[in-house]
């Protein structure tokens, strides 16, 4: 696989995602998409770090053990921020359920009891 076919399947799921997230009225329909950005988010660093990574770097991996892998380790903070967003995201979703009794976007004007 070369970088431009990494980077085209990440803009097509960063796109999947960001369709999902603006065309859907349902919260965990949306999380998924935001989700899914995310993950196109993360190939496109994976594959920078893979395919851009400077020759003297790759080579001594030892030395410059940061360097080569720096797109990983965004990736892992994207994952880790992933994981936020899902845990306050499932719990707005039940405060709205708990409250409203669904989980329509077009009816969640407010979380007030």
């Amino acid at each position: 696989m070369t970088l431009e076919n990494m980077l085209i399947v990440a803009a097509i799921l960063f796109a999947i995602g960001l369709y999902g997230a603006l065309a859907r009225r349902n919260v965990l329909v949306v999380l998924m998409s935001i989700e899914l950005m995310f993950n196109g988010v993360n190939l496109t660093l994976v594959a920078f770090a893979k395919y851009v990574a400077p020759a003297g770097l790759a080579e001594d991996l030892v030395q410059n053990i940061g360097g080569v892998l720096t797109g990983q380790i965004f990736a892992i903070f994207v994952i880790t921020v992933a994981a936020a967003e899902i845990a306050l995201g499932l719990g707005i979703v039940f405060a709205m359920y708990r409250t409203s009794g669904t989980i329509d976007l077009s009816e969640a004007t407010q979380l007030r009891n």
